[in-house]
C-alpha cells in the first residue's frame, strides 16, 4: 500500500512539473505554442506580433497586438485574416493528453479575405501543419489521423470580409460580426454573423453537425437561416467546406426589393405580381466549382405563380438555362408601374403605356438588368395580360448575351389569330428595340383597339412588320421608329362611316361601311408612318387610300377615297374623305373640292368654255391661242389707255 501511494505521489509530482513548467514558460514561447496549433489545424504560417500577454490555468493562451494567418500559396492577395488586439486560448490539460483544445479565439477588426477559383481550389479548405490533407485532399500524401481538434469558442468582431472568386465581381463587408459556438469535438457547431452591406442589418445563422467532420472535408447536415426586415431565406440540407451545398430553400420576402436593399443590390422597383413579395420553395444544388442547380421550382410572385427548373454557371456574369411554366400571367403592373411615370423595373423594358392624350410615357426606361445574366430561358403561359395588349397561350424563348435580349415568339395566341417572329431588346450602347413579326387571322378591332385606341375597324387580317426604335424611354422609341410593313384584311366593316350615305347625300356621320377585303403596305420613318396604295374592294365601291399615321405623335392624317361604281356612267363617283386628329378622338370630313375635280373634270371644261364665248361676245375681245378671257380682256384694256395716251399728245 505504502508503495502504491508513493506511485501516486510520483505521478502527481510529475504532472505538477510538467504543468507548473508551462507555468514558467515565457509570453513569448507560449504565444509560439498557440501560432503551432493553429499552424497544426491550418497548414498556414500563423504569426502573432505585437505586445504578447500571458494568461495561466485553466486556460493556457496570450494575447497580442496582431495575429496573422497565411493564405493559400496559390492566393494573389495578402493573408486569409490579419487582425490586431487578437486573443487565442488552449486548454493545458487536453495538451498534455495531446489534444488541441482551443478554448478560444478573439480577434477586434480583422481583415477576412476568402478567394476561390474556377477549377474548386478554395482558401479556406486547410492541409494539417505536416501537409496531410484534413480538407483538401492530396492523394501522394501519406495516410495520417488528423489530431482531435476543438475551438470551443470564437469571436470576430467588426470585421471587414472580402470574398473574390474567380472570374466573378469582388463582394466586400464591412462591420462583420462573427461567432462560433463548438463546446464538444464530436457535437454540433453553431455559426452566427451580423453584417450591414447597406442600412438595415442582416444576420446569418447556420448549424451544422458534427463539426469536426466537416472540417475534415465530409458533407454534413446543415440548417440555416438568413434574416433581414425584408424578408428571408432558409436552407435544410447538406454542404462541405469545398463549396457544395444541397437541400431545400425556401424564399419568403413582405417586401422584396427592402430585402434586396439591405444586401447590397440598391434600388430595384418591383412592381406587384413580379417579385414585390415572394413565396418560392425549391431543391437547390451547388457544386464547388460554383454551378447551381435549381429543381422542383414552386414560385408565388405575388400575384403570379410559376413552376420549372434552371442551371445557372456563377463563374462571371451568372449563365443560365431554364424553362418556367406559368398559368394566366398579370403583367398589368408592370404597365401600371411605368404609365404612372415611376421609374420602370430593372428587370426589363417597360410595357406600352395605353394612348392617350397625354402621349406615351416619357419614364426613364432603365434596361441594365440585361447586364445580370446570359443564356437561355424558356417560358410558357396560358395567357399573358400586358394592360395593354391580352395575349393567349404563348411559347417565348429568350436568348441574352451581353445586354441584348433577342425574344423568340414561337408561338403566340393572340386576338383569335397566331403571332410569331422575333423582338429583340438592345442595351449594349443605349436602349434600342427592334424586330420581325409575322400575325396571322388577327382579329384587328382589339387589337386596334387596345394598342392605339382605334376601335372603328373590323375586320380579320394577316400583317407583317419588321421595325427599329431607339431612345432612353417608350415616347422616345415611338418617335424615332423606322421599318416597312404591310396587312391584308378579309371581309369586316367599318363603324361610324356609311359610303353609301356618303354618295347620297354626303353625310359621313353614323352609319357602317361593309368591305371584301383591304390590302395596304407602309414604311415608316422617324416613328411617321406612311402608306400610299390602300386598296379596299367594296360592294359596289372601291376604296383607296393615302397618308400617315403619326406612332410617336399619335395623331392621323389620312385621306380614304370611296369609289361608287355604278354611278356617272362607266367613269364612276369617287368622294375623298379625310381623317385626321388625334387617335383618342380623329375627325372624319368628305372633301368636297376634290370631289368635284375628281369626278366632274369635263362637265367644269365645257361650262367653263361656255362662259369665256359669253364673255367675249359680251365684253367684244377675242382671244389668241391659248389666251385666257381674262388675260384677253386685260390686254384690251392696256391697248385702249395707250391710244388714250397718245391722242393727249397729238
Amino acid at each position: 500500500m505504502k508503495w502504491i501511494f508513493r506511485a501516486i505521489g510520483i505521478l502527481l509530482l510529475i504532472l505538477a512539473v510538467a504543468v507548473g513548467s508551462l507555468f514558467l514558460l515565457p509570453a513569448d514561447r507560449i504565444a509560439r505554442i498557440a501560432a503551432d496549433q493553429l499552424h497544426n489545424l491550418t497548414g498556414r504560417e500563423v504569426t502573432i506580433t505585437g505586445d504578447v500577454g500571458l494568461t495561466f490555468w485553466p486556460v493556457l493562451g496570450v494575447t497580442a497586438g496582431g495575429l496573422e494567418v497565411g493564405n493559400a500559396d496559390w492566393a494573389k492577395d495578402g493573408a486569409m485574416l490579419s487582425a490586431a488586439n487578437a486573443a487565442i486560448g488552449v486548454d493545458a490539460m487536453a495538451l498534455i493528453r495531446g489534444e488541441i483544445k482551443i478554448t478560444n479565439i478573439e480577434a477586434q477588426s480583422p481583415t477576412i479575405r476568402l478567394e476561390q477559383r474556377r477549377d474548386g481550389r478554395a482558401s479556406w479548405q486547410f492541409s494539417d501543419g505536416g501537409g496531410a490533407a484534413s480538407i483538401e485532399t492530396a492523394p501522394s500524401a501519406p495516410a495520417r489521423s488528423p489530431r482531435p481538434l476543438t475551438i470551443q469558442r470564437l469571436d470576430i468582431t467588426d470585421a471587414t470580409l472580402i470574398y473574390d472568386a474567380e472570374g466573378a465581381d469582388l463582394v466586400r463587408f464591412a462591420g462583420v460580426d462573427l461567432s462560433l459556438d463548438w463546446p464538444e469535438r464530436a457535437g454540433d457547431a453553431v455559426i452566427k454573423a451580423a453584417l450591414r452591406p447597406a442600412a438595415d442589418r442582416v444576420t446569418i445563422e447556420a448549424t451544422i453537425d458534427r463539426f469536426d467532420q466537416f472540417l475534415n472535408g465530409d458533407i454534413r447536415p446543415l440548417r440555416a437561416r438568413v434574416d433581414t426586415k425584408g424578408g428571408g431565406v432558409t436552407l435544410a440540407g447538406r454542404a462541405g467546406l469545398s463549396g457544395a451545398v444541397a437541400g431545400d430553400l425556401w424564399f419568403k420576402t413582405s417586401n422584396t426589393e427592402r430585402f434586396l436593399a439591405a444586401l447590397g443590390v440598391g434600388a430595384v422597383a418591383l412592381p406587384q405580381g413580379l417579385g414585390k413579395t415572394t413565396n418560392i420553395k425549391l431543391d437547390l444544388t451547388l457544386t464547388p466549382d460554383r454551378r447551381l442547380a435549381l429543381r422542383d421550382v414552386v414560385a408565388d410572385l405575388g400575384g403570379n405563380a410559376l413552376t420549372g427548373a434552371a442551371d445557372i454557371a456563377l463563374n462571371g456574369t451568372p449563365d443560365v438555362n431554364a424553362q418556367f411554366n406559368v398559368g394566366t400571367l398579370d403583367l398589368t403592373g408592370f404597365a401600371r408601374s411605368d404609365a404612372s411615370g415611376s421609374p420602370a423595373p430593372a428587370s426589363g423594358t417597360a410595357a406600352p403605356a395605353p394612348a392617350s392624350s397625354s402621349g406615351w410615357s416619357t419614364a426613364p426606361i432603365d434596361a441594365s438588368a440585361l447586364a445580370g445574366f446570359n443564356g437561355e430561358i424558356a417560358l410558357r403561359a396560358d395567357s399573358i395580360d400586358l394592360g395593354t395588349l391580352s395575349l393567349g397561350a404563348t411559347r417565348v424563348l429568350l436568348r441574352n448575351d451581353r445586354s441584348r435580349l433577342v425574344a423568340e415568339l414561337r408561338e403566340i395566341r393572340a386576338y383569335a389569330g397566331v403571332i410569331s417572329g422575333e423582338f429583340v431588346i438592345n442595351n449594349r450602347n443605349g436602349l434600342s428595340v427592334g424586330g420581325a413579326l409575322n400575325a396571322q387571322s388577327i382579329a384587328m378591332q382589339p387589337l386596334l383597339q387596345q394598342t392605339a385606341g382605334l376601335g372603328r375597324f373590323h375586320g380579320t387580317g394577316d400583317a407583317e412588320v419588321s421595325f427599329l426604335g431607339s431612345g432612353a424611354s417608350l415616347n422616345a422609341i415611338m418617335r424615332s421608329l423606322s421599318g416597312s410593313g404591310a396587312v391584308n384584311v378579309g371581309r369586316g366593316h367599318i363603324d361610324g362611316i356609311d359610303l353609301d350615305a356618303l354618295m347620297g347625300n354626303f353625310d359621313v356621320e353614323g352609319g357602317t361601311t361593309v368591305f371584301d377585303s383591304l390590302a395596304a403596305t407602309f414604311d415608316m420613318d422617324q416613328g411617321v408612318l406612311r402608306n400610299d396604295d390602300l386598296l379596299m374592294q367594296l360592294p359596289n365601291f372601291t376604296a383607296t387610300g393615302t397618308g400617315q399615321v403619326g406612332l410617336g405623335a399619335q395623331t392621323l392624317d389620312y385621306t380614304v377615297t370611296p369609289k361608287a361604281l355604278q354611278v356617272n356612267g362607266d367613269r364612276g363617283l369617287a368622294i375623298p374623305v379625310r381623317i385626321f386628329g388625334p387617335w383618342a378622338a380623329p375627325q372624319i370630313k368628305p372633301d368636297l373640292q376634290a370631289a368635284l375635280d375628281m369626278n366632274f373634270a369635263k362637265e367644269k371644261e365645257k361650262a367653263r368654255q361656255k362662259l369665256n364665248e359669253k364673255l367675249e361676245e359680251e365684253l367684244g375681245v377675242s382671244r389668241q391661242d391659248g389666251q385666257s378671257v381674262e388675260d384677253a380682256l386685260k390686254q384690251k384694256v392696256e391697248d385702249e389707255l395707250r391710244r388714250g395716251l397718245f391722242k393727249l399728245f397729238d
